[in-house]
């Protein structure tokens, strides 16, 4: 069976095409982990990294899997190719306490570009249906944003790995195939709009598991009345777990 190309993989390929030049993950050699130390993982590890531009999740615990030397690892809680930040990642024992994790409360800073929409919410896609905005006051942000706090009934983008009997929705999407989206419930405890530079603005949110950065931009551009879309997105804590506290790809070592 062929192996299947990764999202790295498709982008740097796509960014060839453009004709610019890709980085490419250096291959490594596989190299035999110590027993001693891989037991500690197979009774049990909590890994906090800080998951970098253009990986998926998996690919950090694919090669986390390669590094560890163990079939037994997973995350708890998956961060969009272009999100960055903290990535709860858990090995042997401790995977079953996965679900516990994702269930606690996030938080997140980034930017939401005013003027456009994408039909990812983000920019995995090209802008598209372009409106001015140059009637949106800092007042009118800050009123708006009041909207958004509190329960909330979120619409998943249609680009997301929600399935559907047993398929992703992105792969649906890419088919042209129409799905009826359903609302999901979610609460955004804090919704905070940390500097104003227009079409672009910074902000912070604290929120319930479940909930779509993506879908709140977009939702967000939508009730400003000029369009809207996510810029940046980094996760910066997970319960009381912090992004500062985490390892990048590039420095982790078993």
């Amino acid at each position: 069976m062929a192996r299947k190309t990764t999202y790295r993989v498709r982008f740097s390929n796509i960014i060839e095409a453009a004709g610019e030049k890709s980085e490419k993950p250096e291959r490594r050699e596989r190299i035999p982990i110590d027993p001693i130390i891989q037991q500690t993982y197979l009774d049990g590890r909590l890994l906090l990294i800080n998951k970098p531009l253009h990986w998926t999740s998996f690919d950090v615990v694919r090669r986390l899997r390669g590094m560890i030397q163990i079939k037994k690892i997973g995350h708890a809680g998956t961060l969009d190719p272009l999100a960055t930040g903290l990535l709860i990642v858990c090995t042997g024992k401790y995977t079953k306490q996965i679900n516990d994790y994702m269930a606690q409360e996030k938080e997140y800073t980034g930017t939401i570009v005013l003027g456009a929409v994408t039909p990812t919410y983000d920019l995995e896609s090209k802008p598209e249906q372009e409106k001015d905005y140059s009637f949106v006051t800092e007042a009118l942000i800050r009123e708006t944003v009041q909207q958004f706090t509190g329960h909330l009934d979120q619409l998943p983008p249609m680009y997301s790995a929600i399935k559907k009997d047993g398929v992703a929705l992105y792969e649906l999407a890419r088919r042209g195939e129409a799905v009826e989206l359903k609302p999901r419930p979610v609460q955004i405890y804090q919704f905070e709009i940390t500097q104003v530079e227009l079409p672009v603005i910074h902000f912070r949110v604290r929120c319930s598991t479940g909930t779509y950065i993506r879908s709140l931009a977009n939702d967000f551009g939508a009730a400003l009345g000029c369009g809207a879309y996510l810029g940046s997105l980094c996760r910066t804590k997970i319960g009381d777990f912090n992004v500062a506290d985490a390892v990048d790809m590039e420095s982790f070592t078993v």
